[in-house]
């Protein structure tokens, strides 16, 4: 939906008919799903077309699930599918209202993605990112569009969660936090607004608890299990936090408390070596089938790792 050049640039909820979503990982995908379920033509990207085109072949797998359990209807199911195109990052950017990066957690590489988007998507799009720690001030500067540039953090895993933390950066316009906050309502979820804090507000009170259960589990206070059964029972979590973290990926948590302690400049955010030691060693939770715990093909949990 390309404007007329001179045209006020300011979007509006109603002119959002394309979004692109970059990162065709865990978290791009479930966000293709849910952006197409609610009637959006979604451009799955990544750096690599295979990757894309297999996260769109997970996506149409989990909206066939849907449609076997009768949570979705086979016209419903066929036309979500036909909603996501898979293609790479530089020719969705051109024909994309908003712009959603989902990449990987890692500073450099978002900071590259959102010059690139800046240089190659229309005017008037938004550009927003899925990231959990990262600035949103520090990303809107690498683009000319400041007041365009927000923070859109869904929880995990996204087609389930129904919390959006939006992060206002210190340029957001009013106009722009407006628009995706519409945008996530329409969506079907619950929003929040943080400031451009380190952490923002979810994983800024999360991760320390993560963290303090590896120090926990390091120390020999309690196994995994009991640490975890503390918090389901104690707390009434539906996880604990050793699962959360699996779920969530080591090396993400990981990142994040690394940002913490850096942006904080305090050393009561510091990873715990156990955690620096498990990613180090490949054992990133779910993904890799092991992490504090040790999991099926299908991620289910079989026991506590050794």
């Amino acid at each position: 939906m390309l404007r007329a050049l001179g045209k006020d640039p300011r979007m509006l909820l109603s002119e959002i008919g394309v979004i692109a979503v970059v990162g065709a990982g865990q978290m791009g995908a479930g966000i293709a799903q849910v952006c197409a379920q609610r009637g959006y033509r979604v451009l799955l990207a990544d750096a690599a077309l295979e990757r894309a085109k297999s996260a769109k072949l997970g996506v149409d797998q989990q909206l066939s699930r849907l449609r076997d359990k009768n949570k979705l209807s086979a016209a419903d199911c066929e036309a979500a599918s036909a909603r996501i195109e898979a293609t790479t990052a530089e020719l969705a950017y051109p024909q994309a209202d908003l712009v959603i990066e989902a990449a990987t957690e890692n500073r450099e590489l978002k900071l590259a993605l959102f010059e690139q988007a800046d240089a190659l998507s229309p005017p008037h799009a938004i550009l927003a990112s899925n990231t959990s720690s990262v600035s949103i001030t520090l990303l809107a500067g690498q683009t000319k569009r400041a007041d365009r540039v927000v923070g859109m953090h869904f929880m995990n895993p996204v087609p389930i969660m129904k919390l959006v933390e939006l992060v206002h950066g210190l340029e957001t316009s009013s106009e722009t936090l407006a628009t995706v906050r519409g945008l996530a309502e329409a969506l079907q979820k619950t929003v929040i607004v943080s400031q451009d804090r380190p952490g923002f507000l979810v994983n800024r009170m999360l991760i320390p608890f993560l963290n303090e259960a590896c120090f926990a589990l390091d120390e020999g206070t309690g196994s995994a299990e009991d640490i975890d059964q503390g918090a389901r029972l104690g707390l009434n979590h539906p996880l604990g936090p050793l699962e959360l973290a699996d779920l969530i990926g080591l090396d993400t948590v990981l990142a994040i408390a690394s940002v913490l302690e850096q942006d904080f400049g305090d050393p009561k955010y510091r990873p715990s070596i156990l955690l620096k030691n498990m990613v180090s060693a490949g054992y990133l939770g779910r993904k890799t089938k092991r992490g504090f715990y040790v999991y099926d093909e299908q991620g289910k949990k079989l026991r506590a790792s050794p």
